[in-house]
């Protein structure tokens, strides 16, 4: 018990720092919501905010009073113990959820679970004695362990009566199971609503519903809650989807249902959407309350979401066909988010300029890379400034193509210029195909774009049924395309100009100038153009010859900048960008309280901020930011003060700058992470080892030597075997040497 009291100490000094930077109090909306009452979708903490901390733990419950709207209600999965005691836990199974088999290692038994033979540990054999040293661990393998072993399991007593919030929902996965142990789960639930308040109870057996209904108070609402499709209603031997086709007979004991998501808004096998169903409608009819569940921000979500779980959570309250009358979350900062700051934005013309949304190869979250169609999307989801990174084709023409070897980002692998693949270790150290390779035409009529997956290591990957859509575009091609569109600018990034130069004889800045003046963008003010490169010697030349913005890309993680660093990029630069662990430096991805003043630095200079790289997918983001790309955007621009952020999915970050909760009068939820908070909710002890400081950047890492004059020995196209120090793969070797004793024979 000494852990847990040492934990209760550390998190009541966390939750007075973490409740200086999240929150308490929604939005309030003036509109009429699609739900049964008219009121706004209830938000149910599954668990309490479960998917940082241990289900039904106690900070998991109290912290659901912190991070999401003050109306949140908490959930409990009732089980008895052997003396007839309600505890709170998120499986019948208790070793995946708690530290039962370390306590108790031969209390392993299998028992019958509705005609489901089961082996586990059982709180049946248990009593709340016994369980007092058992403490909880997270029960999703992939979420931080962290806050294992540090709290002790609640009983459902002690969630209706310590923990202060709105409402409490107490879910009964099972009833009819208890009847072998000779324990009565309907006698222990009536017993508790005489002593407290109890605002939704569900169930999945109708038995167990229809035992109680109307002898609870009028105040609670008794909601059926339905399984798999396939599955047996124990009492009625039904399927539930047969179940669903009679929610006239669901009303006779119940106000409301609770469904899987899946229910309302299925999904083909490949993970793409169905169109929605009528079960919030036919609901509805019936008089029912709907009940979405299965809400996670770290599962994997359809592909139309984009990985944005709160497009998931819109789609089912502000589609404009229905709403849900609530959600069951493991996450429920995000469903606060959609109902207090993200619905009814559909005819919203707000737009408060910050940050700057500038497209990272286009929106290549849902297409391929620098893709008419990435752009076409960049431009339709509202970013504000869509970007080029320049390679050169082996007969001299800039294309637009985020990698300069062709294996990364096209099916080059599967063509016929597949070989012979070359080592040139200016580039990569390891062999490639690359853009200076093949002409243009080998490339746009001979190869299809690729879907880059940066996160496949984690099994994610992005919008599978258009890995290869698009065409790919020239450099002119992308400035026609984008001087008719509504976007305040383009970016156009330019690497490896010194071994352009040098090993290609191709003036890749030059090149770019006078793509820039042929298609008018040097004449006109509509939009601005930005030329952004790591390379200080690009940016210099560009602002001999040019008046355009110039950005300096920080490409290491550096803590802060010193000032003679920051007086050398003012010579040639007008913005920064920098990457997303420099201004807010993690530890085993939990951001740490490590000082850091660069943003503070560039713009005390007077050179904006632009922050890379920012990716929807959860397992990119810091816990601290909850798997929620909305909460991380906010940390950024409301805690660091960025001036822009470069993403690959510029929809998310376009539809920030629309939300109702911005200024002063933002709810607490909708405050930045505090760098440092939720580490310090965790026992010292269990605390990863800090990261080594990151370096400071100083002149000596801003200055370069000018640019190498373009070389007039070799031209556009392959360069020579000695200035690349190419390797062909073994096979070309052996054929050279066959012609060779050919020749000498």
């Amino acid at each position: 018990m000494g852990r847990s009291s040492r934990a209760c100490s550390v998190l009541g000094s966390a939750l007075l720092l973490l409740l200086l930077s999240l929150g308490s109090a929604a939005a309030q909306k003036g509109s009429t919501w699609k739900t049964l009452s008219g009121k706004a979708p209830a938000i149910i903490a599954k668990g309490g905010f479960s998917g940082l901390f241990p289900d039904s733990s106690g900070n998991a419950y109290q912290f659901v009073g912190i991070a999401s709207s003050p109306d949140t209600a908490i959930s409990c999965d009732v089980w008895l113990t052997k003396d007839a005691v309600g505890i709170c836990l998120p499986n019948i199974n208790m070793d995946n959820c708690t530290t039962i088999s370390d306590q108790f290692p031969q209390g392993k038994k299998t028992y019958n679970v509705n005609g489901v033979s089961t082996a586990g540990w059982f709180s049946v054999d248990f009593t709340i004695t016994d369980l007092q040293n058992v403490t909880l661990k997270q029960s999703i393998l992939s979420r931080p362990y962290y806050f294992d072993g540090l709290w002790p399991i609640v009983p459902v007593d002690a969630v209706l009566s310590q923990f202060k919030v709105p409402a409490v929902w107490l879910n009964v996965p099972l009833d009819s199971f208890y009847s072998q142990f000779k324990l009565n789960m309907r006698s222990y639930i009536l017993s508790l609503t005489k002593q407290y308040i109890v605002d939704y109870i569900s169930s999945p057996e109708v038995n167990f519903l229809t035992s109680i209904s109307g002898r609870v108070s009028k105040k609670t609402k008794l909601v059926f809650r339905f399984l798999d499709e396939r599955s047996i209603e124990p009492s009625t031997n039904q399927t539930y989807g047969s179940m669903l086709k009679n929610l006239t007979f669901v009303k006779t004991f119940a106000s409301g249902i609770l469904v899987p998501k899946n229910y309302i808004w299925p999904v083909t096998p490949d993970n793409y959407l169905l169109s929605y169903t009528s079960v919030v409608d036919d609901a509805h009819k019936a008089g029912l309350e709907v009940y979405a569940a299965g809400f996670a921000n770290d599962f994997a979500i359809s592909y139309n979401y984009s990985y944005d779980p709160l497009t998931e959570y819109l789609s089912f309250i502000d589609n404009g066909a229905f709403s849900v009358d609530g959600v069951l979350s493991d996450f429920p900062i995000t469903p606060s988010e959609a109902v207090g700051c993200f619905s009814n934005l559909n005819d919203s013309k707000i737009d408060h300029a910050k940050p700057l949304v500038i497209s990272h190869n286009g929106a290549s979250g849902d297409y391929p890379d620098c893709t008419d169609q990435a752009y076409q999307k960049a431009v339709a989801d509202g970013a504000d400034v869509i970007d080029c990174p320049v390679q050169v084709t082996k007969d001299g023409i800039p294309i637009c193509m985020s990698s300069i070897d062709l294996m990364d980002v096209t099916t080059v692998a599967t063509s016929q210029f597949a070989t012979p693949a070359v080592t040139i270790t200016d580039l990569k150290p390891v062999p490639g195909v690359f853009s200076f390779n093949l002409t243009w035409d080998d490339i746009s009529k001979n190869l299809k774009p690729m879907i880059s997956n940066p996160l496949s290591k984690f099994q994610l990957y992005r919008n599978p049924r258009n890995k290869n859509a698009g065409s790919f575009m020239r450099l002119s091609d992308f400035l026609a395309f984008a001087k008719d569109k509504d976007l305040s600018g383009i970016m156009i990034t330019v690497e490896r100009a010194a071994f352009m130069a040098e090993k290609l004889g191709f003036g890749v800045v030059d090149a770019v100038i006078k793509a820039l003046d042929d298609s008018g963008y040097s004449k006109q003010t509509a939009q601005k153009v930005m030329i952004q490169s790591t390379n200080s010697s690009v940016l210099v030349k560009f602002k001999q010859e040019t008046k355009y913005d110039l950005v300096y890309m920080i490409e290491e993680d550096v803590r802060d900048a010193a000032p003679s660093s920051l007086a050398d990029i003012k010579k040639f630069a007008s913005a920064v960008s920098v990457s997303t662990k420099s201004i807010f430096p993690t530890t085993n991805q939990f951001l740490t309280n490590q000082t850091n003043n660069l943003v503070t630095s560039l713009q005390s200079s007077g050179l904006p901020v632009y922050v890379y790289l920012l990716m929807n997918e959860f397992v990119s983001q810091p816990y601290d930011f909850f798997s929620d790309a909305t909460a991380q955007i906010n940390g950024y621009v409301q805690g660091a003060k960025v001036d822009g952020v470069i993403t690959d999915f510029p929809g998310t970050a376009h539809r920030y700058k629309l939300n109702s909760c911005m200024g002063k009068n933002a709810p607490d939820f909708m405050r930045p992470a505090q760098p440092g908070g939720i580490l310090s909710v965790m026992d010292p002890g269990a605390q990863p080892p800090a990261a080594a400081p990151m370096p400071l950047l100083t002149d000596s890492d801003v200055a370069e030597p000018p640019l190498p004059p373009v070389s007039n020995t070799t031209t556009a196209s392959t360069p020579s075997h000695a200035a690349l120090r190419m390797k062909t793969d073994a096979s070309i070797l052996i054929t050279l040497l066959v012609l060779c004793a050919s020749l000498l024979i």
